[in-house]
């Protein structure tokens, strides 16, 4: 790579940073900028190994996850953990020839064998949480109503300091920077050993983990969704790379356009319908109650 290309990644690895959600996060870490730079600037073609990198992309994440949240170990050290089972997993895929077509129906069988497993661990802990919740809504309540008062203010202000689904907790703004030019350089000078797979090398990932060292697990099941999109990218441009460069990205970018969008849009709807408040029952108004004044007074029976 370039010094350009490095300046590059480091200014969009900048970028991704800053965002706090951790949904938009995974969404534009997910973008092919870096496979861009690296097969303009590279002269490595789309075949099946890089199809089945981004497989080690998610490995990498699986992989830091594991080391920082269960094992206890350093984000960092969980950081370089990640990246030697990157490059092993590179050195194995390099080591054969792999045909486009089986890397890309593996990877399409192992990703939605992926989504399953999410999808039902989903359930499973949303389950526990909606019966635990019935059972405990009465005495949380009264908890609730008795605690307003004086925690009030104190809720209002750890609200505007703490973004709804991310944590501003990271490395200061000049090590930051740091980080990311170290690691640009560092895939620069990997590049000799990942070869092809370069393409796909986790330029941001390393900081990305350690911005989301506390959201790891919800920020892999995201990118792990994501990552059919990079599929597309990959795929429509192995297809035209005979043909253009040029018209290879683009027709990679128009890929992972339309399979963002087809993976986003159910989901968005269905965020929207979740999110929108129910409906109150309206009821009948009942009668008041007639004046004392107004009712009628009935007349004596007779007077004697």
């Amino acid at each position: 790579m370039t010094l350009s290309a490095v300046l590059l990644v480091t200014a969009v690895v900048w970028a991704v940073s800053v965002i706090r959600s951790v949904r938009l996060r995974a969404l534009v870490y997910s973008l092919p900028l870096p496979m861009t730079l690296a097969l303009v600037s590279t002269p490595y073609e789309v075949g099946g190994a890089q199809v089945l990198g981004v497989l080690g992309l998610n490995l990498f994440f699986v992989t830091v996850a594991v080391t920082h949240q269960r094992l206890r170990w350093p984000i960092l050290l969980a950081d370089g953990a990640g990246i030697a089972v990157y490059v092993a997993l590179s050195a194995g895929l390099l080591a054969v020839d792999i045909p486009f077509e089986e890397a890309l129906g593996a990877t399409l069988v192992l990703w939605l064998a992926a989504m399953l497993l999410l999808r039902r661990r989903a359930r499973t802990r949303v389950a526990p949480a909606t019966a635990a919740g019935g059972a405990d809504a009465a005495a949380a309540g009264e908890a609730d109503a008795a605690a307003a008062g004086p925690a009030a203010a104190g809720d209002a202000d750890s609200r505007a300091e703490t973004p709804a689904e991310g944590r501003p907790d990271g490395l200061p703004a000049l090590l930051k920077l740091l980080v990311i030019f170290v690691g640009a350089i560092l895939t620069a000078v990997l590049g000799a050993v990942l070869r092809g797979m370069v393409v796909t090398f986790p330029y941001s990932g390393v900081l990305v983990a350690v911005e989301a060292r506390r959201q790891l697990v919800e920020f892999s099941g995201h990118f792990a969704r994501n990552s059919l999109a990079l599929v597309g990218f990959l795929t429509a441009y192995h297809y035209l790379q005979d043909v253009s460069s040029a018209v290879a990205l683009g027709s990679g970018w128009a890929a992972f356009a339309v399979v963002a969008t087809a993976l986003h849009l159910p989901l968005r709807r269905h965020g929207d319908a979740r999110a929108s408040p129910p409906r109150r029952v309206s009821r009948p108004l009942r009668p008041a109650a007639e004046p004392a004044s107004h009712r009628a007074v009935s007349p004596p029976s007779g007077r004697s």
